[in-house]
């Protein structure tokens, strides 16, 4: 299991995840992330603050 609050590695833009609202890096602070199981299979969303995440709902 990894430890939410240890350094998964994605320091700089090019390793960082894309926002799916907007598609900018998901860093920092101000990521948020969204998990959900659908068809035995898990998906996940990263946003790169919560605005962007509201906006997905």
């Amino acid at each position: 299991m990894v430890d939410p609050t240890s350094d998964l590695g994605e320091e700089d833009e090019e390793s960082a995840p894309r926002c799916a609202s907007c598609g900018e890096p998901a860093l920092g602070v101000e990521r948020r992330t969204v998990t959900w199981v659908e068809d035995d299979v898990v998906e996940r969303r990263h946003f790169c603050s919560e605005a962007c995440r509201e906006e997905w709902e």
